[in-house]
């Protein structure tokens, strides 16, 4: 089959899902993205004067990444040939370049539009690469994901990376007006209407998708109709969207960003907002196991010993989900996310562990001083292993004057505990000892 013989814009037919039909053919039509497609912004310019340039879409679903591909190129007089992750191979890009070659020679140009472009690995989107710097095809490319960890640092600088924002609920509820009264393409025919409660649930819903909002309106639609009702209620709705899965990729960055939220909801003390990110993340699938390995660490690192319980809460946490389940071992990690979240809080501990390893990094294998080595055969205590060592507990505090770390690093200090909780006392009894070794040299 000849991939430029079809018409670029697909037909509008009955048999189209309704968000297909409902695509934008122009920029008139389209709508929302207004920071690209507002007057004088970059995307209208380069659409409004037919010029095509290499670009990354990078948006969430139902954002419009593959309607705008495809009025780029149709604005330009180009050919748009889909390209897939799923269904093509190096075979089929091969047969690409050279029917965009023979379009090069007769003057027109060719847009490849590699839908989830984060899919393709690295030797894929290798074979791109010189056909995009030829000119031979104009590269446009959609993801959902950052394409800063997902596209190649070399296809990345040779395409403007454009970012589409998820679609308002204003602009979402012109869509789904449109789709209702267009007779051409939408359910005008059907002379419906929507109730309010059911207009609101489904903008919410959508989540600034809008095939999702198209596809759960059209089979509000159709319920409607087979009761012979003129009006898509908020029942019919519930019943077509049932449950839209909430937007978090395991292995994309929106998984980051929630476990961010999640983290750093914690470290402000944020109880409320810490249990609304772990629900988000366990409503979405995600491993208890991994938010609470997470939240073991967050003990250790924000909270240390200010709270010293905190590490054993969270770590009780862990075996409890792990012992009993879901939906019930959310009960348990509730609990530790709420005490860790309300706990004083200190880095000082993590803060000391990052300085002794820069220390170990910048000097290296430092000798033991040898009053601190073991010395297990008499060679050994020949040798002076061991020699002067001064047995704490034979001293008044228990604290002997004597010094631990390498001679390099004399006098060196990591730890320095914080006014809040438990580390308060720590500080006041490090000062003590402080003091007990300076009168002991006195």
């Amino acid at each position: 089959m000849d991939l430029f013989a079809a018409p670029s814009g697909p037909p509008k037919s009955a048999i189209q899902p309704l968000a297909e039909r409902m695509r934008p053919r122009t920029l008139t039509e389209f709508v929302g993205q207004e920071h690209l497609l507002g007057p004088g912004k970059l995307l209208r310019g380069l659409a409004g004067a037919g010029r095509l340039r290499s670009l990354i879409l990078w948006g969430p679903p139902g954002s419009g990444k593959t309607t705008l591909a495809q009025i780029i190129a149709d604005s330009a007089g180009a050919a748009c040939v889909h390209f897939s992750a799923v269904t093509s191979g190096v075979k089929d890009l091969k047969r690409v370049i050279q029917e965009a070659e023979q379009m090069q020679r007769l003057g027109k140009a060719t847009v490849l539009f590699v839908d989830e472009i984060h899919h393709f690995n690295k030797t894929q989107q290798d074979n791109f690469l010189p056909h995009v710097e030829r000119g031979t095809l104009i590269l446009i490319g959609a993801t959902t994901e950052n394409p800063s960890f997902e596209v190649i640092s070399p296809l990345l600088s040779r395409c403007q990376v454009l970012v589409l924002k998820m679609v308002s609920a204003e602009n979402m509820a012109l869509i789904i007006d449109r789709a209702i009264t267009d007779r051409e393409r939408g359910l005008g025919k059907l002379a419906l209407s929507i109730t309010p409660d059911g207009r609101e649930f489904l903008l919410r819903q959508a989540q600034g998708d809008c095939r999702v909002a198209l596809n759960a309106l059209e089979n509000g639609a159709a319920l409607a109709e087979l009761n012979g009702q003129k009006e898509i209620s908020l029942a019919q709705l519930q019943e077509a969207l049932q449950k839209k899965p909430l937007h978090y990729d395991k292995a994309g960055e929106e998984h980051y960003n929630v476990i961010s939220a999640f983290i750093k909801s914690m470290r402000g003390s944020d109880a409320d907002a810490a249990l609304y990110w772990m629900m988000r993340m366990l409503e979405a699938g995600e491993d208890p196991l991994f938010v609470a390995r997470r939240m073991v660490i967050f003990a250790a690192e924000d909270i240390g010993n200010a709270d010293p319980r905190a590490l054993q809460v969270a770590v009780a946490a862990k075996d409890a989900v792990h012992f009993v389940g879901l939906p019930e071992g959310r009960i348990p990690l509730a609990q530790a996310v709420a005490y860790l979240a309300t706990a004083p809080k200190s880095n000082a501990a993590y803060k000391a562990m990052l300085a002794a390893a820069a220390d170990v990094e910048a000097h290296g294998a430092l000798a033991v001083p040898m009053h601190l080595r073991n010395a297990p055969t008499d060679l050994m205590k020949h040798l002076g292993y061991g020699k002067d060592y001064k047995y704490a507990h034979d001293y008044e505090g228990r604290i002997a004057d004597q010094e631990h770390l390498p001679q390099e690093l004399h006098g060196r200090k990591y730890y320095a505990p914080s006014d809040a909780g438990y580390e308060k006392q720590l500080k006041e009894r490090l000062k003590f000892w402080d003091e007990t070794k300076k009168k002991k040299q006195e």
